[in-house]
C-alpha cells in the first residue's frame, strides 16, 4: 500500500478549493506542491503566497517540492506558509546538507530530489540527513509528461543504498508519470510514497483514482 501525494500542479486552478476539499476527503496523506522558478526548471508554477492560503483549508501535511536555484534561501518561507515536507534538489544545492539540516531545524521533514540522469550513488554521503528522496521519473518543470522507465531500477538501488547504511525509516517518493498502471510496480520496486497529478486530476474521479493508486 503506498502514501499518494496528489500534485495540485495537474489541478483546475479556477477551483483550487474544491481540489483541495476533494483531496481532504480522500485517501490521500500528503498534497504535492510544485514550486518552479523558470531557471532552474523551464516553468514558473506559483509561490508561497498560494501554499499559504492552501495550508489554511488543507487537512494534510503540504509535500512542498522546490524546484528552484539556492533553495535555502526560502526555507524559513516554507514553514511559514505551512510547509510539513520539504524537497530540494540535488543539482541546486551547493551546500546539500546545510540545506537538510536548516529544514529539520525548522520541525519540517527533509527531502532530496535527483533528477532523472543523477545517479543514486551521488547520495552515499548524505542519505542519512534526509527523511526522504525524491526520485523524478520525468524531466521536471512540466506536468503530463511519459514516465521513464530506469526509475524502477534507480528505486531498487536507493532502497539497497537505505538498506547497506541501516536507514529503515528512509522514504522513497517517486514523482512523474505515476498512474494506476504503474503504481504497483513501483511499490513493489520499494517506493512508498506515490506523486500523481495528471492520473488525479485528469480524472472524472480523482478520489477514486487516489484509492486505486493507494492500494495497487
Amino acid at each position: 500500500m503506498a502514501v499518494v501525494s496528489p500534485s495540485i500542479l495537474g489541478a483546475d486552478f479556477c477551483h483550487l478549493a474544491e481540489v483541495i476539499d476533494i483531496v481532504n476527503h480522500s485517501e490521500a496523506e500528503l498534497i504535492h506542491l510544485d514550486v518552479m522558478d523558470g531557471v532552474f526548471v523551464p516553468n514558473i508554477s506559483f509561490g508561497f503566497p498560494v501554499i499559504k492560503h492552501i495550508s489554511k483549508i488543507s487537512e494534510k501535511p503540504l509535500d512542498v517540492h522546490l524546484m528552484i536555484m539556492d533553495p535555502d534561501r526560502y526555507i524559513e518561507t516554507c514553514k511559514k506558509s505551512g510547509a510539513g515536507w520539504v524537497s530540494v534538489h540535488y543539482e541546486a544545492c551547493t551546500h546539500l546538507d546545510r540545506v537538510l539540516s536548516h529544514i529539520k531545524e525548522l520541525g519540517m521533514k527533509a527531502g532530496i530530489v535527483l533528477n532523472p540522469h543523477t545517479p543514486v550513488s551521488v547520495l552515499e554521503y548524505s542519505l542519512e540527513n534526509a527523511d526522504f528522496v525524491l526520485l523524478m521519473s520525468v524531466n521536471p518543470g512540466f506536468g503530463g509528461q511519459k514516465f521513464i522507465p530506469s526509475t524502477y531500477r534507480k528505486i531498487k538501488e536507493l532502497r539497497a543504498m537505505a538498506d547497506r547504511q541501516e536507514l529503515k525509516n528512509l522514504k522513497i517518493e517517486v514523482d512523474g508519470g505515476v498512474n494506476t498502471d504503474n503504481a504497483a510496480r513501483l511499490t513493489e520496486a520499494g517506493a512508498d510514497i506515490l506523486v500523481a497529478g495528471n492520473a488525479v486530476f485528469a480524472s472524472d474521479d480523482p478520489a477514486a483514482v487516489i484509492s486505486a493508486i493507494r492500494n495497487c
